[in-house]
């Protein structure tokens, strides 16, 4: 099983792809997102988004700077204002 995960800028889309977990820098604290996790929308502050590319594995780092993160049926959406 994977989470269909997307993170998208203003510019570019950065990342798309399917990942094992996404913790995500909320704006009430971090939240982890694995496949079939409840729809939900949330804020997001300037941080460390943390992406799982299968259990067990070292996350990859992504600096990110605001913006949004929505849950769907179809996965994760981070809409982030910057990242790097």
């Amino acid at each position: 099983m994977a989470l269909h995960f997307e993170l998208v800028t203003p510019e570019r889309l950065v990342l798309s792809e399917e990942v094992h977990m996404v913790v995500v820098p909320g704006t009430e604290g971090e939240f982890g997102v694995l496949e079939g996790h409840a729809p939900f929308m949330s804020t997001v502050k300037d941080g460390a988004l943390k992406v799982y590319a299968r259990d067990g594995a070292e996350p990859r780092i992504i600096q990110v700077e605001g913006g949004f993160a929505e849950v769907s049926e179809t996965g994760l959406t981070v809409l982030a204002e910057k990242a790097a």
